[in-house]
């Protein structure tokens, strides 16, 4: 049986803070985990049980986060794009992570298995 594991992308042309980066990071994971426990319990009771395997990783532009996207809705595998409330350092709505499952990692791996970690 695959594993499961959690991938959270974070933009890094905006210039965020370190802190700014953990907390868009935190808010794409939490919505992406709430997701997935919603539509699919028995993928999500297992990535808890397994440890919550989570990856962060680099996207280099609001252009591949966005491809990223389109390619995981193709695959059907769970995802929640973040976007900003604009109340710290980012305009309102701007586009700052995409949180991706939990799933199975052979998956995701196919779509984001060539990005950098943060």
């Amino acid at each position: 049986m695959d594993e499961y594991k959690q991938v959270v992308l974070i933009r890094t042309d905006l210039g965020m803070s370190t802190g700014k980066k953990c907390a868009q990071a935190c808010h794409a994971s939490v919505s992406s985990s709430n997701k997935v426990r919603q539509t699919q319990r028995a993928v999500w009771k297992s990535w808890i049980n397994s440890g919550q395997k989570k990856i962060i990783l680099k996207a280099k532009s609001l252009e591949e986060l966005e491809k990223i996207h389109r390619k995981l809705e193709q695959a059907k595998i769970s995802n929640v794009l973040i976007n900003d409330a604009g109340l710290t350092q980012l305009d309102p709505g701007t586009t700052t992570a995409l949180g991706i499952g939990p799933a199975q990692s052979s998956e995701i791996d196919k779509i984001t298995g060539d990005l950098k970690l943060l």
